[in-house]
């Protein structure tokens, strides 16, 4: 009777199943789709990374072509007389009549923007795209390096006006004599936009802002046509010298520049446009880094695409799964129903067991009261004869005063053993009794209150009891004096385990049925003895099993068969904290 038995309702195997199995599929799909965009970023970037070093590499091999081009236009410029003879004698308006015609055909069908005549000593003797400026030093890295090294030399660099040019200084030496240094130069957009024809992407030039001033930039922002492409304040440290778009994206701001200055891809947003950015420096022909050099490409098309196929992947993996998950719950469900016939036909049965063993405890109970009862009944009146007989013989020698004192004590023990066993008689004809009961609504707060006051009464040492009750105690349909007397039998167990003045606890509390889910009330009284051996656990409702000497063991078999009657059952389990608990269950 110190058993749980199982919950009545059986597990959900479908629905903790699927449930599973759905997160499964869940964290599946999210890992595939989450794969699946972690490669195309990875392609993607690299796809950028690919580019960006084409990009690089044509740049250079479109500067290196166009450097050649300007060779071949200074060695040919070399050979006119007229020019010659007019750098030799640094005649300006005669270089304006030989060389203004030539100039003008290489800036219409070549993009030379730049010609400039330099005499020896680096002193620039005439612009032709500038005629008013003259008569400065010309301290560039190119024209270094020319008059170090006395040939060609090229490369990018930033002019005085914020121009990002690409220039060719050569030597021009006739025989021993050098007559000075013939500079052309061209701005880079038309390579940029080559090269945006080429590859298929944007570029974006951008100088850092320590290398050129404000109104040297906005002037060469005039001199080139530009006013309105530019904005000296929408970087705080870059400026942009030339792009291929007409417009920048409004989503390219200080923080997305500031990755890709970081070494970085970015990806913005721009009038429903998806723009892949990455950047590669820029050097002048001193190799001084001056800028970047920013790619965009735009994969709107490309993201567009892979999202179909994201999307349909996706959609066909979800009817995949649905399908999948279709056939487990089918399949799920028919287990299911034979799961719950098997545990339902489990639980009846063992719902008759405990009912048989209800019974049949109560058989037993019933017909060892009847038996006691009896027997009780039989020794009863001897005992009385006994007792009665003893108490005559022993006032007989005591008014005589001549017996023997030897007598008179054995007569006094004969006499205390048959109290003794009438006392015991007594109560095995009050354990026969208990089968007998009547029930009625009973308020189960006053019957244990009132339990509790007989119970100090009757024990020495006056225990504190501490009785918990709900807000609202029911009122129970029991026996209240078969109630009491049980309550107060483990009352007196509580006390005869409790060592020193340690205290005694009453719960009442609602508490269904384990065994059929029935709604019922937990009545358990607990000590804080030192708890009940597991081997004496096993015995402690067998009648006349007792571990004290001066124990009947009828104390919980009472309690038991009282519990029995009123379609109750107690259990008896040990305490974490020490103690023994035992709990009465009744129904509501």
């Amino acid at each position: 009777m110190n058993s749980v038995s199982p919950a009545m309702q059986p597990r959900r195997v479908r629905a903790a199943f699927m449930g599973s199995f759905a997160v499964a599929l869940v964290v599946i799909m999210s890992v595939f789709a989450t794969a699946i965009y972690l490669v195309e970023a990875s392609v993607r970037d690299r796809d950028l990374a690919e580019r960006s070093a084409a990009v690089a590499k044509l740049f250079e091999v479109k500067l290196e072509k166009d450097a050649n081009l300007m060779r071949a236009v200074v060695r040919t410029m070399m050979s006119n007389a007229a020019i010659e003879h007019a750098f030799r004698n640094g005649d300006r308006g005669e270089l304006e009549r030989n060389a203004r015609d030539l100039f003008e055909a290489l800036r219409s069908d070549h993009r030379i923007t730049h010609l400039y005549f330099t005499g020896p000593d680096r002193v620039n003797l005439y612009r032709l795209h500038t005629p008013t400026e003259h008569d400065d030093r010309i301290d560039r890295a190119t024209m270094v390096q020319a008059s170090s090294r006395k040939q060609p030399v090229h490369g990018l660099e930033l002019g005085p006006l914020g121009t990002l040019t690409l220039r060719l200084v050569m030597p021009w030496r006739q025989g021993e004599s050098d007559l000075g240094y013939v500079e052309v130069g061209e701005e880079i957009k038309h390579v940029i936009d080559e090269v945006r024809d080429n590859l298929a992407v944007d570029l974006l030039v951008l100088v850092d802002k320590r290398f050129v001033a404000q109104e040297q930039w906005q002037r060469g922002q005039t001199l080139m046509q530009r006013q309105g492409q530019g904005d000296w304040e929408r970087f705080s440290g870059h400026v942009v010298q030339a792009q291929t778009m007409t417009r920048l994206p409004a989503a390219l701001d200080e923080r997305v520049l500031a990755r890709l200055l970081g070494g970085d891809s970015a990806k913005i947003e721009d009038g429903g446009r998806s723009l892949h950015m990455a950047a590669v420096p820029l050097a002048d022909a001193g190799g001084q880094q001056i800028g970047k050099l920013v790619i965009l490409r735009d994969i709107t098309l490309l993201e567009s695409t892979f999202n179909g196929y994201m999307a349909a992947v996706v959609l066909l993996s979800l009817a995949v799964a649905a399908g999948v998950f279709g056939v487990f719950y089918v399949a799920l469900q028919r287990v299911e129903k034979d799961y719950r016939r098997q545990h339902e036909l489990e639980h009846r049965l063992l719902r008759v067991d405990t009912e048989h063993q209800r019974i049949l405890q109560m058989e037993k109970l019933s017909a060892l009261g009847t038996m006691v009862g009896s027997i009780a009944h039989q020794l009863n009146n001897p005992l009385v004869g006994v007792v009665n007989m003893a108490q005559l013989a022993e006032r007989e020698i005591g008014e005589a005063g001549d017996g023997p004192a030897r007598t008179r004590e054995l007569l006094a023990e004969i006499r205390r053993a048959g109290e003794d066993c009438r006392g015991f008689v007594r109560r095995m004809l009050e354990f026969s009794k208990v089968s007998c009961f009547e029930s009625k609504p009973t308020p189960m707060a006053a019957l244990i209150e009132d339990t509790v006051l007989m119970f100090r009464q009757a024990e020495p040492r006056h225990l504190p009891v501490d009785v918990q009750l709900p807000a609202e105690p029911p009122v129970l349909n029991v026996d209240p004096i078969l109630i009491r007397h049980a309550l107060f039998n483990l009352l007196l167990n509580a006390a005869q385990a409790t060592e020193g003045n340690a205290g005694i606890d009453i719960r009442l509390e609602p508490q269904p049925d384990p065994v059929s889910g029935s709604p019922g009330w937990s009545l358990a009284v607990a000590d804080r003895g030192r708890g009940i051996a597991p081997e004496v656990m096993e015995k402690i409702f067998v009648p006349f099993f007792t571990t004290r000497a001066d124990g009947t063991g009828l104390g919980l078999p009472v309690v038991l068969h009282v519990v029995l009657l009123h379609d109750g059952h107690v259990t008896a389990s040990n305490r974490p904290d020490g103690g023994t608990q035992f709990a009465i269950w009744l129904p509501q």
